[in-house]
C-alpha cells in the first residue's frame, strides 16, 4: 500500500491568503504556491493510473499514425472538445449547430453561443502553428490566444488578450460570497512567472501527464484573465500534449470527461486550493486521460470501418460511383456540407455533386437537413452520430 500524504504536508502545500477590499467590503483572495508542490507528489499510489494513461494516449496515437489523412479526422474532433469544453461554461450550442454556423446556415441559433465555440477552434488551431513553427508555449502565446477565444462574442468587452487588471472570482453574485477568489490583480505577476517557468522546465522529472495535470490547476487557480479561463486552461492540456509529441494531431476530447463529472471536477480542483490535495486531484485527472483516450479510439476506429463500408457500398453505383466517391471523401473531413461548398472544392459541377449526393442520400450515408429545396445542407450522418456522441447540450 502506497504511504497517503499526511494531514500536515497536504496543509503545508496551501497558499496563502491577502485581503482587498472591494466595493466596501473585505475579500479575502487566495495566492497559490509555486509549482511543483510541496513536500513533493506521493506517487506512489498514482503509478498504475500513470501507466494505464500513457498506453491509451500512446494507443490513441498509434492509431492516428496509420490513418491516411489524419484531416479526415481532425475537422470533426477539434470542434468536439470546442463545443464540450464551452459547454462546461454555459454555452448551449451542440457539434451540429457549429457545423452548421461554419457553412453560415444557421440561422436562429444562438449567435453568441456558436461564435463562441467557433473561436475556440481558432485559438486551437494558433496555438497549434505557433508550436510548430517553434515558438514557445509562454505567456505571450496564452495572450494570443486568449484575444482569438474573446473574439466577438460575449467575451469582447473583457480585454481580450490582455491580463486582467480587476479582481474576478468563481460562483456567487459577488467578491464577498464568491466560492473561490483568485490573486488579485497586483499579484498576477508574481503567481505567473513561476508558473509560466514550470511550463518549460525540461530538467523537471515528473511524469508529462502528471505535469499537464499540475498545470491546469495552476493555471485555474490563477485565474489571470477576466473571462475565458477555464476554455484555455482545458485548451493547454491538448497543447500541451502536441508540444511534448505524446500526440501528434489533437484528437484528444479532455472535457467530455470534465462534463460528465463537472460537479466532482469542481470540487476537486477547490480542494486542491483548501486542503493541498493534488493526488486525488491527479488521479481523477489520470483517470479521465484514460477513460478519454480509449473513447477516442473506439471512436475514430468505428469511424473508418464506417467509411471503408460506405466506400464498398457506393463502388456498386458503376459509373456515377467516382463522383460519389470523391463527395463521400469531402464529407469525411466535413460532415456537413452544402452543394456549392463540395462544387468549389472539388472542382466538380453543381450538377454532378447535386447527383451524386442523390445517390448517396439513397444509399443512406448523406441526409439532407433542411427540408428545402433551395441553399439545401446535407450530413454524413452516421458519421456525425459518431463524433456528436456525449456534446448534448448541458440543460
Amino acid at each position: 500500500m502506497a504511504r497517503r500524504v499526511s494531514t500536515t504536508a497536504l496543509a503545508s502545500r496551501v497558499g496563502s491568503y491577502v485581503t482587498t477590499t472591494l466595493a466596501g467590503e473585505a475579500v479575502k483572495a487566495y495566492i497559490p504556491p509555486p509549482l511543483p508542490p510541496a513536500p513533493p507528489l506521493e506517487l506512489g499510489r498514482l503509478l498504475g493510473l500513470i501507466d494505464r494513461a500513457n498506453r491509451a494516449i500512446g494507443r490513441l496515437d498509434g492509431l492516428t499514425t496509420v490513418v491516411p489523412d489524419t484531416n479526415l479526422l481532425l475537422y470533426a474532433y477539434v470542434r468536439k472538445e470546442a463545443v464540450l469544453s464551452s459547454q462546461i461554461e454555459g454555452t448551449q450550442s451542440s457539434l451540429s449547430e457549429l457545423l452548421l454556423f461554419e457553412n453560415q446556415a444557421a440561422p436562429g441559433l444562438p449567435v453568441d453561443d456558436v461564435e463562441e465555440v467557433s473561436n475556440y477552434v481558432a485559438a486551437m488551431q494558433h496555438g497549434l502553428r505557433r508550436l510548430r513553427g517553434g515558438f514557445p508555449l509562454s505567456l505571450r502565446l496564452l495572450r494570443e490566444m486568449h484575444k482569438i477565444l474573446l473574439k466577438g462574442g460575449r467575451g469582447a468587452s473583457k480585454t481580450p488578450g490582455e491580463f486582467r487588471r480587476s479582481q474576478n472570482w468563481i460562483g456567487g453574485t459577488r467578491p464577498g460570497n464568491a466560492a473561490f477568489v483568485p490573486p488579485p490583480p497586483n499579484r498576477l505577476m508574481e503567481c505567473l512567472g513561476p508558473f509560466e517557468k514550470f511550463l518549460h522546465d525540461d530538467t523537471e522529472s515528473l511524469p508529462l501527464l502528471v505535469r499537464l495535470g499540475l498545470i491546469h490547476v495552476q493555471f485555474e487557480t490563477i485565474h489571470p484573465f477576466l473571462d475565458g479561463n477555464g476554455r484555455l486552461g482545458r485548451l493547454l492540456i491538448t497543447l500541451l500534449l502536441c508540444e511534448k509529441k505524446a500526440l501528434h494531431e489533437p484528437i484528444l476530447y479532455l472535457s467530455l470527461f470534465f462534463k460528465t463529472h463537472r460537479n466532482l471536477y469542481y470540487e476537486l480542483l477547490q480542494r486542491v486550493r483548501t486542503e493541498g490535495a493534488w493526488e486525488d486531484w491527479l488521479a481523477f485527472f489520470l483517470e479521465g486521460v484514460e477513460t478519454t483516450a480509449a473513447e477516442v479510439s473506439r471512436s475514430v476506429t468505428r469511424s473508418l470501418t464506417l467509411f471503408a463500408r460506405d466506400r464498398k457500398k457506393i463502388q456498386q453505383l458503376g459509373r456515377a460511383s467516382s463522383s460519389a466517391l470523391r463527395v463521400q471523401e469531402y464529407m469525411q473531413k466535413r460532415p456537413i456540407a452544402n452543394i456549392a461548398a463540395v462544387s468549389k472544392s472539388l472542382g466538380l459541377s453543381v450538377p454532378t455533386v447535386t447527383a451524386a449526393l442523390h445517390h448517396l442520400s439513397r444509399l443512406g450515408i448523406a441526409k439532407e437537413m433542411t427540408g428545402h429545396r433551395r441553399n439545401r445542407m446535407f450530413s454524413y450522418s452516421k458519421y456525425l452520430e459518431i463524433v456528436s456522441a456525449g456534446t448534448e447540450p448541458i440543460r
